[in-house]
């Protein structure tokens, strides 16, 4: 599975900015797809992810009622809006994929990523 983000940019607080990630190479629809961001200086950290079969989502804290994970199965891709954005949530984000039954919130256990695209909120 190859996977690729885009979207990234440079934003306001309270700006938003919608990534996406497309796959390709095989059916992503066995997989979870997540989205992973890793600021300057510190580890690479779970933000959300969605099961590609039934769309169930989960998000970490830090971004619930902000974020919202999404997948049109047409494209293959797979979408995070974010909204009210803050300086903290300034990093890179990584998309990436996993087959299941793994704990989706540890990078490790992802076996597809794509390349990171830069997301900087200016306060």
């Amino acid at each position: 599975v190859q996977l690729q983000a885009l979207g990234g940019g440079l934003v306001q607080t309270g700006g938003s900015l919608r990534l996406s990630c497309s796959a390709s190479g095989r059916t992503i629809s066995p997989y979870i797809m997540g989205w992973f961001r890793q600021a300057p200086g510190k580890e690479r950290d779970f933000v959300a992810a969605i099961r590609w079969r039934d769309v169930s989502t989960v998000y970490a804290d830090s971004v619930k009622g902000r974020f919202t994970i999404s997948r049109d199965n047409a494209k293959n891709t797979v979408y995070m809006q974010m909204n009210s954005l803050k300086p903290e949530d300034t990093a890179v984000y990584y998309c990436a994929a996993q087959k299941g039954l793994r704990n989706i919130a540890v990078p490790q256990e992802y076996d597809y990523w794509g390349q990171g695209t830069q997301v900087t909120v200016s306060s």
